[in-house]
């Protein structure tokens, strides 16, 4: 833990900076509450007067002095000069998220596990992990090219997802390693591919299935589409040239999970 809050704040605003030290930062209240639930080490926090202006602002600096976490205090501008948002909302913490291993990727029948080929925007793969949790997939796969995990955008978007699903870094090669050992069919979207809907079989009569979002611009690789089992798409209205990729996730994962 660097001597200087302020100082690691900034530090941890940059890639190689969370990646040295296996930290992230989250920014209001919410985030902060989702922390605390999730149990995520809470390694420090900067607070503002800002924090206690709401009666819910004022519960969460009593939780995080309860957990024992240490807190700095500092003025409204000097902390929103070190935030990521516009809106800090009096509250910055420093996290240790789970590093998460392939053995978190729990799999079983009819489990579905979402990889995520060069998505780069950070909105879009913090949306996913938001979205992959609620609907009950097994864990999120970032491919090599996908925005970072530990991103200030990525933790923001996934509103506090990060914490509680498994969400990996792989290349692609450790990727279909472990495909292959588990025996996980892959499906990749794909605007040419069928509808889930179509044949397929009972989720519990299934095995594990991986299914591959690509790049909006360019869809998944030629590597992992070659390796799938089923090309998969969501029928547009004519005229309709594609949808946002996070949206997309969601709609295919509901049409995965429920398919029968």
């Amino acid at each position: 833990m660097a001597r200087s809050l302020p100082t690691l704040i900034r530090d941890l605003r940059l890639r190689r900076g969370r990646e040295r030290r296996g930290l992230a930062l989250a920014e209001g209240v919410r985030l902060v509450e989702e922390a605390l639930a999730a149990g995520v080490p809470i390694r420090a926090a900067a607070v503002s007067p800002h924090l206690e202006a709401t009666s819910r602002g004022q519960a969460l600096k009593a939780a995080l002095e309860r957990a024992g976490v240490r807190l700095e205090a500092m003025e409204d501008r000097e902390l929103e000069r070190l935030a990521d948002t516009e809106h800090p909302q009096g509250v910055i913490a420093v996290v240790a998220p789970p590093d998460w291993r392939w053995s978190d990727l729990r799999l079983g029948a009819g489990s579905v596990v979402l990889a995520l080929d060069a998505v780069q925007d950070p909105g879009n793969v913090g949306t996913i992990l938001r979205t992959a949790h609620a609907l009950g997939a097994s864990g999120v796969i970032a491919l090599r090219g996908t925005a970072e995990l530990r991103s200030p955008k990525v933790v923001r978007a996934s509103m506090g997802a990060l914490f509680r699903l498994p969400a990996i870094p792989a290349t692609h090669d450790e990727f279909l390693r472990w495909a292959a050992e588990q025996r996980v069919e892959i499906w990749v979207s794909d605007a040419e591919g069928e509808p889930v809907s179509g044949p397929t079989v009972r989720p519990s009569d299934r095995p594990p299935v991986c299914l591959v979002l690509g790049n909006e611009g360019v869809g998944v690789g030629p590597t992992l589409t070659g390796r799938a089992r089923r090309r998969v798409a969501i029928p547009l209205a004519p005229g309709a040239e594609s949808l946002n990729v996070a949206v997309a996730a969601g709609i295919l994962l509901y049409e995965v999970r429920r398919a029968r």
